[in-house]
């Protein structure tokens, strides 16, 4: 039996605990920046396993590392913990108990299947070449993110390479996903406040309306993506909130618009950002306003390493898993995601494994009802088993 063989077996022996430690975690989620039981309970679980654990970066960071016992290359494998707040409306034996605050993007599960697969990799990392480091990241929903700060506290030192999944309620269980190159967007978000002058709506004319001027910054804003951005490349604006409430008979004096914008290409990141502004202070012009503006430029485009990718899909498919009925390339994914900081610094791949029960009613990640199949964890843990292994062992 070889190596990939045997960890395939032992992860198999650990489906139950697996899960076990899901529902543990789904009833017991925390927000990002603070994750302090499940932390603890990260680190509580690698108790007297023969590894190197250590607190890394500006909140609850954790990086895991499993010497080999043969020389060779050094891989990071990630995992991130936090929790969304929202209000859980799915009837889970094993639903939240923090009121208010869900895993409602699979991040549960990835930590699950991320100790599993870690504690098996332990106990055959004699026969491993080379090294392995897990990083458990927390606070990957919410800007800055957990991945910068672990990053700029040396987590990827030393490292070749650096892997991610994530489970997708979106694709059947079954399914592994993948694209190479840009395949996830950057991120930038925004708070505009618009001031003119109130007065009573009798007498307009005496009053400088903050709302008309709000209302065709929202209107003329849109132009930017239809008349500045090539057709062939992918960015949107949106204004998803309109702080404008007020009487009926009264001018607005002032008001307050947020949102976001999503690129594929950090090329467009500066253009979008000088195209806002130019507009704002042109409406600010036109109608006589002032303004003040935070513009904030988070989470870059997320950039799968080409070789790295390829060899990714090679492993993969050679590995066989029992459980994976297609692997197919994906089109790019319009959310944004923080592992896009590691790819900025190492190759990286990040790639999607299905967590969708065939039959079963469909819900998007950051939906109240969201939930998983919990086979989308051993598919999980066993494709990064593949990965790993098969990276790390010399050319034959």
């Amino acid at each position: 039996m070889d190596l990939l063989e045997k960890a395939f077996d032992i992860i198999e022996s650990k489906e139950a605990r697996m899960i076990e430690i899901r529902r543990y975690l789904h009833e017991n989620p925390e927000l990002s920046f603070y994750e302090t039981e499940t932390s603890k309970f990260i680190k509580d679980f690698y108790n007297k396993k023969d590894c190197v654990v250590s607190n890394i970066g500006e909140g609850y960071g954790i990086v895991v590392d499993i010497k080999g016992g043969k020389p060779g290359k050094n891989i990071a494998i990630r995992a991130d913990f936090d929790a969304l707040p929202i209000k859980e409306e799915t009837n889970l034996s094993f639903k939240s108990k923090n009121d208010g605050v869900m895993h409602a993007c699979g991040h549960d599960a990835h930590t699950a299947y991320m100790l599993v697969l870690a504690e098996t990799l332990i106990e055959l990392k004699d026969e491993i070449e080379g090294d392995i480091r897990i990083i458990h990241q927390p606070a990957e929903e919410v800007p800055p993110g957990g991945a910068k700060s672990m990053i700029e506290a040396g987590c990827l030192d030393g490292i070749d390479a650096v892997i991610g999944i994530h489970v997708m309620s979106t694709m059947e269980t079954g399914e592994i996903q993948y694209r190479a190159g840009n395949v996830q967007t950057g991120r930038a978000n925004f708070r505009v406040t618009i001031k003119g002058k109130g007065g009573h709506g009798s007498m307009p004319h005496l009053a400088n309306d903050a709302i008309v001027g709000a209302a065709n910054f929202v209107t003329a804003i849109q132009t930017i993506v239809s008349r500045r951005v090539n057709p062939f490349d992918t960015a949107v604006v949106t204004i998803g909130s309109f702080d404008g409430k007020g009487s009926a008979n009264v001018i607005k004096e002032s008001v307050v618009l947020e949102g976001d914008v999503r690129i594929m290409n950090e090329n467009l990141r500066e253009l979008v950002r000088d195209e806002f502004e130019r507009i704002l202070r042109g409406i600010s012009e036109t109608y006589n306003l002032e303004y003040n503006l935070e513009y904030l430029d988070d989470y870059p485009v997320l950039f799968n390493d080409y070789a790295l990718t390829e060899k990714v899909v090679g492993y993969l498919v050679r590995s066989g898993i029992k459980e994976v009925t297609s692997i197919i390339e994906c089109p790019q994914q319009t959310p944004s995601e923080d592992f896009a900081y590691y790819a900025q610094v190492k190759p990286s791949c990040f790639f999607y494994v299905g967590a969708h029960e065939k039959g079963t009613t469909m819900y998007p990640h950051h939906n109240p009802k969201f939930n998983i199949d919990e086979k989308s964890m051993i598919i999980s843990a066993k494709s990064m088993a593949a990965v790993v292994i098969n990276y790390l062992s010399k050319e034959k």
